[in-house]
């Protein structure tokens, strides 16, 4: 049994038997807790402050998930490196990500473990980047410059609700919110703001594939159902 199926008490024996590729699908790491969190932060930081002060090299152009590139050049590297780029003209893109990753990301960690959070970002970070790339390609939006942590920061955050169903968020250090009730909440903003075309030049489309793709992965991986596993 998997260690978050163990901590959502989900007894696997009382199921069918898995065929073989699922048990190799949902085989556990073993746990360790390496602090990868801090680690990514220390990253992005890096990536952010090379951005303002090495302004000379093309680290956006080739670090951001650009359609055109990925196509014409087989940049297929900028599908994990955008997440690990911020816009340089403003500190509050990162700032807002980062401080969401910490927040939520480890205690998610402590959770999960390290090997399990590392695969659980990067899988819901990449797929947010391919399913953005087939929305820009679909709309004609082949130069854009996808970067941000954000459709890993969903997932991240859709976990810490199935994980910690009971926590409360003080939005804006004032209103206390349940953590499924405020994750749900900024989806359905997200879903609004995509729709009506009221975000500006948000991704919203990315972060709605993160936090649905984290989604798939508790559902395929787990076994667990988020929504259950919010309503515990």
């Amino acid at each position: 049994m998997n260690y978050v199926q163990k901590m959502l008490r989900i007894d696997l024996k009382a199921k069918k038997s898995y065929p073989c590729s699922m048990s190799l699908i949902r085989r556990p790491f073993r746990y360790s807790n390496d602090n990868i969190v801090y680690i990514i932060i220390a990253i992005n930081v890096l990536v952010y402050i090379a951005e303002r002060f090495l302004k000379n090299l093309p680290i956006i152009t080739y670090l951001s998930m650009i359609p055109l590139a990925v196509i014409g050049r087989g940049w297929i590297w900028q599908f994990a490196t955008y997440m690990f780029v911020h816009d340089p003209r403003s500190i509050t893109h990162i700032l807002f990500n980062m401080f969401a990753l910490f927040m939520f990301g480890r205690q998610v960690e402590w959770k999960m473990g390290s090997r399990e959070f590392l695969l659980y970002y990067f899988f819901t970070g990449i797929m947010a980047g391919v399913f953005s790339f087939a929305v820009y390609l679909f709309t004609g939006n082949a130069l854009v410059f996808l970067m941000g942590a954000s459709g890993a920061i969903f997932a991240v955050q859709l976990a810490f609700a199935a994980l910690f169903p009971d926590s409360i968020i003080y939005l804006w250090g004032i209103l206390p919110l349940r953590a499924p009730v405020m994750v749900l909440g900024f989806t359905a903003v997200e879903l609004i703001l995509m729709i009506t075309g009221l975000g500006g030049n948000v991704a919203h489309a990315t972060h709605l594939a993160g936090f649905g793709f984290g989604w798939l992965y508790f559902l395929v991986r787990f076994g667990v159902n988020p929504w259950k596993a919010m309503r515990r």
